[in-house]
């Protein structure tokens, strides 16, 4: 592992089914140094290799043709680099208590990226059981899917560390990590053994890990009715990892942050992020794992279900977490880009398999798990799982297709799903639900009408589920209705007060409410009628409005002022960005005028509020007290706040217990933003002496807040240095372009280090980058980012990279619209 390379031997048994010479399979960045088979009758054919790198094949060339039998066993000697890209067999370091770096070898195969270790066939649909052995110097931890079967000491200081075979599956989920790891004691998960794995001097941050995993484990095998199907459970925390996760049967490696954690010290988010991507992974290994896709066009079935299971799982671990409402932010992404016509299908086409790298994206886990949600609450809850476990228990270790989960689903409710849903993934968009009063006073008219922020027209329909509620003769009603035509009206018994469409606020869609319909709600109460996941739901549709020109800014102020007050931190978030795109369009004179608007309408909150927790508060206002900290903070500009962040936050690095942990992200980003004198320089030491995953992720990105283009190029500087990890940087390059100071800033200095960019980033982090382009709004400076585009290769950019632009221009034609005109629709 010093030299950074690695060799091993495949032996693998294989039926043939037609007579042939040649063997087929996948290899990438390896060399197969010996090829032979030994046939059924214990003969012996030697063979030769050829390779098309562009295909990532080998050819196995035998010296006589295989007849049709099975079991032959091919023997394939080969050897390969431990990597520095974060995929397939690589390499990650970390520095141990003495300063020393420290090496470990790791893996992430998804989605096809095993290749990269081990010659195999390397699709989703070859599934095999694997025995896996692996020689490691004497003293390392050697980590697979399964359970160690045994370990022999070797006379060259090595040990063969041999593990016990796995289950049926694809060879995407198989993992092997071998370095200094510390393990906590094996916890009993009703017969499972389940345990941490992290670096030396980390292991003090796995207790809340376990009690997360422990409870997904356990309820997810009972939510199943399937026991788990593998022989233990390891969560491994890696320093260096592209994704948050990967659901490796039996293995799941994560990014610390993702893992570890002190609970004294972290925040109410930090928590809740660490639990619902333990109960993400361990949702997959059911949903992915024991059953798979055929191909990757069927990601979302792996990605979009173990997105609703967390969620699901999560809410049981921790109600005060609100998590379905939390989600709520996450759906409003996956609104935003499927409003753009370079959106995409949920399910699409997939030809070779990195293209499936563009479905990991907010479609697949957002979009995905917000339709899940949707059709759960319409047939409900019972039916849905008794389809979902119907499902599972079918197809148990093999491989399915869409149209699989949906008759499993028919069956188990009597309702026509696959007719219903066809129109959600096959088809890319949504409907925005108009709603207006009938001709009498008990009737509603509803219309359908695809969403896009161009405002233009299209022709697509939706099989809408809509849940109703309405006050009638001061009684609430509930009611559902399929809209699957373009128009339809609906009757009360009786005259309707206020209506809400989109009950709960599940549905995949946006809502626009007649003026009359939407001074009814105002005027009964937006915070009495809605509840918060409603309330976030009516913000970001009317946001969605504004952006599409169906709506003028007065219309959005008007909602805001009515959500005065409001204590649910997710409102808040979806509040938050829209002041931070009209931050981007202010002009200097407006831009007193928006802080002030902030102040009036979130300083209320504050006062409720404050600064210290109370004894039987919620977890929730814990995240809401952080939330309306930087938004008075950052976009009000409120100078008290300003001055008491500033002053808490020095007394907090002498004692840290001045701030509760939720307020100290927040805390430092105000304190950059102020930009007294070495602030910025604080909080960069603060970031280099971090003794958890937490805090530097924290004092990393607070960063990118400083408004002195000076201090931004510092921070620019710091991604291509050893200072920052690789996995980090793409991210914080991003932050710094999405500032109203950063944006040109930060893509001079992207075109100006391209090269570095591309030599020190891995190359499915690098399109991360672009996510800071949407805050483009000059016209030159957008014109400029798409030549570069247009003249620059982009490591696996996929459709997002289309979107990225195509919002960017968006908001370039929306600035311009609303520039000048901030003043009118924000004076109070």
């Amino acid at each position: 592992m010093a030299e950074a390379r690695f060799d091993g031997t495949v032996r693998v048994v294989v039926d043939v089914m037609e007579a042939t010479r040649n063997l087929v399979l996948n290899s990438a960045e390896l060399a197969i140094n010996h090829a032979h088979v030994e046939t059924p009758q214990g003969g012996r054919i030697e063979a030769e290799v050829s390779y098309n790198e562009p295909e990532q094949q080998a050819t196995i060339m035998l010296a006589q043709q295989l007849d049709p039998l099975s079991g032959y066993l091919l023997h394939l000697d080969f050897a390969g680099t431990l990597n520095d890209q974060l995929h397939g067999f690589y390499r990650s370091t970390y520095r141990d208590e003495e300063g020393v770096e420290q090496v470990i070898a790791t893996t992430q195969f998804e989605p096809a990226d095993a290749r990269r270790a081990f010659p195999c066939w390397d699709e989703p649909s070859f599934k095999a059981t694997f025995a896996i052995s692996l020689l490691v110097d004497d003293g390392l931890t050697a980590l697979s899917n399964e359970a160690v079967a045994s370990i022999e000491t070797l006379d060259d200081g090595l040990q063969r560390i041999t593990f016990h075979e796995t289950m049926v599956m694809s060879t995407y989920l198989v993992a092997f990590v071998i370095g200094a790891f510390e393990l906590t004691r094996p916890l009993d998960v009703d017969g499972v053994p389940l345990r941490i794995a992290a670096v030396p001097g980390r292991s003090h941050l796995t207790t809340f890990a376990e009690d997360a995993a422990s409870h997904a484990l356990r309820f997810l095998s009972r939510y199943f009715e399937i026991p788990y199907p593998g022989g233990k459970m390891d969560h491994v925390a890696i320093p260096d990892f592209a994704f948050g996760a990967m659901e490796n049967l039996g293995c799941v490696t994560y990014r610390e942050n993702a893992l570890l954690a002190d609970p004294a010290q972290a925040s109410q988010l930090e928590l809740q992020r660490i639990a619902t991507v333990i109960a993400h992974e361990t949702a997959h290994m059911w949903f992915g794992d024991l059953v798979t896709m055929k191909w990757w066009n069927g990601i979302w079935l792996n990605e979009a279900f173990a997105t609703f299971m967390e969620l699901t799982t999560t809410d049981a671990f921790n109600p005060e977490w609100q998590v379905w409402t939390a989600f709520g932010a996450g759906k409003s992404a996956a609104l935003a880009i499927d409003s753009l016509r370079a959106t995409r299908p949920v399910e699409y086409e997939v030809g070779r398999p990195e293209e499936a790298e563009a479905m990991f994206d907010v479609l697949t886990y957002q979009k995905g798990g917000a339709v899940l949600r949707m059709l759960e609450q319409y047939l409900g809850p019972a039916q849905f799982r008794k389809g979902i476990s119907h499902y599972l228990a079918t197809h148990s270790f093999g491989n399915t297709e869409t149209s699989d989960l949906w008759n499993a689903l028919e069956t188990a409710s009597g309702e026509p799903v696959t007719s219903m849903m066809d129109s959600w993934i096959g088809q890319r968009g949504h409907p925005m639900i108009f709603i207006e009063s009938g001709p009498d006073d008990s009737t509603v008219t509803l219309r359908q009408q695809r969403f896009l922020y161009d405002g233009s027209a299209a022709d697509e329909r939706w099989a809408v589920p809509i849940n109703i509620r309405a006050l009638v003769g001061g009684v609430v009603q509930h009611h559902r209705l399929l809209l699957d035509d373009v128009t339809a009206t609906f009757s009360f018994d009786g005259p309707v007060d206020w209506v809400v469409i989109n009950d709960g606020a599940w549905g995949f869609y946006r809502v626009r409410y007649s003026v009359e319909l939407w001074t009814r709600l105002r005027d009964a109460g937006v915070g009495d009628v809605l509840d918060s996941l409603e309330r976030l739901a009516l913000v970001v549709d009317t946001w969605a409005a504004v952006v599409a020109g169906m709506a003028d800014l007065k219309e959005w102020v008007s909602v805001v002022e009515s959500i005065v007050g409001e204590e649910d931190p997710d409102v808040w978030a979806a509040v938050g960005a829209g002041f931070g795109f009209l931050a981007l369009v202010a002009d200097p004179a407006e831009r007193e005028l928006l802080s002030a608007f902030v102040r009036r309408t979130v300083g209320p909150s504050w006062s409720e509020l404050g600064w210290n927790p109370t004894a039987d508060e919620s977890r929730r206002t814990a995240t809401a007290r952080a939330r309306v900290l930087s938004t008075l903070g950052l976009a009000g500009d409120d100078a008290e706040v300003r001055t008491q962040t500033v002053e808490r936050f020095r007394r907090f690095l002498e004692d840290r217990v001045s701030l509760a942990p939720d307020l100290v992200s927040s805390a430092a980003r105000v304190v950059v933003a102020d930009g007294a004198e070495g602030s910025w320089a604080t909080v960069r030491d603060q970031y280099s002496q971090a003794s958890n995953p937490q805090d530097r992720i924290r004092y990393l990105f607070a960063l990118t807040e400083s408004g002195d283009p000076s201090i931004l190029r510092r921070t620019l500087d710091m991604a291509i240095t050893a200072e920052v990890r690789s996995q980090d940087a793409p991210f914080l390059i991003a932050q710094v372009m999405g500032q109203q100071e950063g944006t040109a800033i930060a893509w001079d200095w992207v075109e100006r280090n391209w090269e570095q960019i591309l030599a020190r980033f891995p190359g499915s982090l690098v399109a991360r980058i672009f996510e800071g382009i949407t805050s483009a709004v000059d016209p030159e400076l957008a014109a400029a980012i798409r030549r570069f585009c247009q003249t620059h290769e982009i490591p696996l950019a996929g459709p997002r990279l289309d979107q990225l632009l195509e919002r960017m221009d968006i908001n370039v034609a929306v600035a311009a619209r609303l520039r000048g005109t901030l003043g009118e629709s924000l004076a109070g």
